[in-house]
């Protein structure tokens, strides 16, 4: 049963679309709840990292994390939202922070069928997918 009033909201962001939205959700869906936003930067080795697909850039975590804040300034208006980041396959990484940090709930984007051929093409499934099979809280994807 998922709690209707979750204490503590996990966001992740992956650098993929829908995030506003997820961000947005969360803080509208739960307003008493502590937002947490996880930047999430895959591996350079991982297949989807800018080793595998993106160019190689040594500041990826600062440049992921700059996103993030933008993100934050750009939909909480209340200072609400605290942002942490990890570097980490995300379908690893958000169940294990998810559990281990005490999180009650996860709110991610999903994909829409026409933005994930690549991201099918390249991990065989989706990202939301994986997280949703892995983690032990509720997970709220929004399509």
């Amino acid at each position: 049963m998922v709690d209707p009033d979750p204490d503590r909201v996990l966001v992740p962001t992956l650098g993929l679309p829908r995030e506003a939205e997820a961000l947005t959700y969360a803080l509208e869906t739960f307003p008493d709840a502590e937002i947490t936003v996880l930047v999430v930067v895959t591996p350079l080795d991982a297949p989807l990292s800018e080793g595998g697909v993106l160019e190689r850039s040594e500041d990826r975590t600062s440049q992921a994390r700059e996103s993030a804040t933008e993100l934050v300034e750009r939909v909480d208006g209340n200072g609400r939202v605290e942002i942490i980041t990890a570097e980490e396959r995300p379908g690893t990484v958000v169940p294990r922070v998810a559990s281990e940090e005490g999180f009650d709930h996860v709110v991610m984007g999903g994909h829409r069928a026409e933005t994930n051929g690549l991201v099918r093409r390249v991990l065989g499934r989706d990202v939301a997918t994986t997280v949703v099979e892995r983690t032990p809280v509720p997970v709220t994807v929004l399509e």
